[in-house]
């Protein structure tokens, strides 16, 4: 773990002040008139007290798939333990970290909030397993990649129809916090044909093209490293919660107690030191290689551990194949007494119908199966495959409660 800086330089903070006493703002923010819409609804207008950004929050935070973030764990599926994350913590402390970053580099907050609470919205029940999950079965039929990026994407701007902005739904496809940087730039995306050009390719090639994704503001750049941060450490609390390691596990780049608050620190210093007035947001060599070092560590002792990437595996994408291939079926047959139609397609057209819009999942069945499947939440997932299977026991690895303390 280097010696980094806990506090901005002297000169940094003499040349905030000396900034905000004399209303200099930064040049490259997004400001609020620049917002682009896929159409001008005069409901989505700014107004003096709802700012054009501020709506896009209210238009995500009020969307059924938000309130399914607290039902769909982080990391540590099939572990019922209510201290580790579950996605709707996640995307909080992406947006504090994100605008504790933007509030000091004077970046659009509205914007940024947006972005980090939006940017995981499409995931799938079982976090990056279950998205591995319904990817294999959704290639195998279409050719086509399920990522949850872009399927965030789809659920705020295809299947709810909210008309959120696109600096908004681009943030939130550039995302991706597994891909680290040292140095993010933005991208001169400047219309929707672009973008729906750009989700069309990620979806044909992967991560080919998602590796490539580069945000079209800095209020996106942002929430993308403040991704990584964000979750770095705070994974490291929950294997410890979850009975995955112990307290003393062997990081070497620091204690798995102090090092969340560490990082949260020192490397969101190490950004508004290096990105202080300039078109791009950067860290130093020393934070970036600290940042890589943490996530590959992570990589050995957590993420690619045996109970948490092979007896998921192993149990997971199983039961995503029989779902998925008994509810295609039963778009393909009509049957609107399955649960897709009763709990996906009905709702969504009597929500979208309210704004003058229809989600259309006929056009494409595989698309369909897709957006309900990924919309479920853990425990929703296993009641609609005991729903559908009742005579098949789910071998689910579940971790209760109390197994830890009865184990000791």
């Amino acid at each position: 773990m280097y010696n980094a800086p806990t506090d901005l330089s002297q000169e940094l903070q003499a040349r905030i002040i000396f900034d905000r006493e004399h209303h200099i703002t930064n040049p490259y923010r997004c400001e609020d008139e620049h917002i682009i819409r896929r159409f001008d609804a005069p409901h989505d207008r700014a107004t003096l007290w709802r700012p054009a950004f501020v709506r896009d929050t209210q238009k995500i935070i009020n969307t059924p798939a938000y309130n399914r973030y607290t039902g769909k764990t982080q990391v540590f599926s099939f572990t019922r333990n209510d201290d580790i994350s579950r996605r709707g913590l996640h995307v909080q402390l992406v947006a504090r970290v994100a605008r504790d970053i933007g509030a000091a580099l004077g970046l659009n907050l509205d914007l940024i909030e947006a972005i980090a609470l939006g940017h995981d919205i499409g995931h799938t029940p079982f976090g990056h397993t279950g998205e591995r999950a319904l990817d294999a079965v959704y290639h195998k039929q279409t050719g086509r990649y399920f990522r949850h990026n872009i399927q965030s994407v789809q659920v705020l701007d295809r299947m709810y129809c909210r008309n959120n902005a696109l600096q908004v739904l681009d943030g939130v496809l550039c995302h991706n916090g597994e891909y680290e940087q040292r140095v993010f730039r933005t991208s001169n995306l400047a219309s929707f044909e672009e973008f729906d050009a750009l989700i069309e390719k990620c979806r044909v090639q992967g991560d080919a093209a998602i590796d490539t994704l580069v945000p079209m503001t800095l209020e996106g750049c942002v929430v993308r490293i403040s991704d990584i941060i964000a979750y770095v450490g705070k994974d490291r609390q929950d294997a410890v919660a979850a009975g995955l390691l112990p307290h003393d596990a062997p990081f070497k780049t620091g204690a798995v107690g102090g090092y969340n608050s560490w990082v949260l620190q020192t490397l969101t210093v190490d950004i508004v030191e290096h990105s202080y007035g300039k078109d791009h947001i950067e860290m130093s060599e020393q934070a970036f290689d600290e940042l890589a070092r943490a996530k590959r560590e992570n990589y050995e002792l957590i993420y690619r551990n045996p109970q948490v990437e092979g007896i998921c595996d192993e149990s997971v994408f199983p039961l995503f194949e029989e779902l998925y291939d008994r509810m295609y079926d039963d778009l393909v047959t009509g049957n609107e007494s399955s649960p897709i139609f009763k709990q996906h397609i009905e709702p969504l057209s009597r929500q979208t119908g309210y704004y003058d819009r229809v989600y259309t999942w006929q056009e494409d069945l595989h698309q369909t199966t897709a957006d309900f499947i990924s919309s479920l939440t853990d425990d929703c997932f296993i009641a609609l495959y005991e729903h559908e299977f009742p005579k098949k026991l789910s071998k689910i690895p579940w971790r209760d409660y109390y197994e830890a303390t009865a184990e000791g």
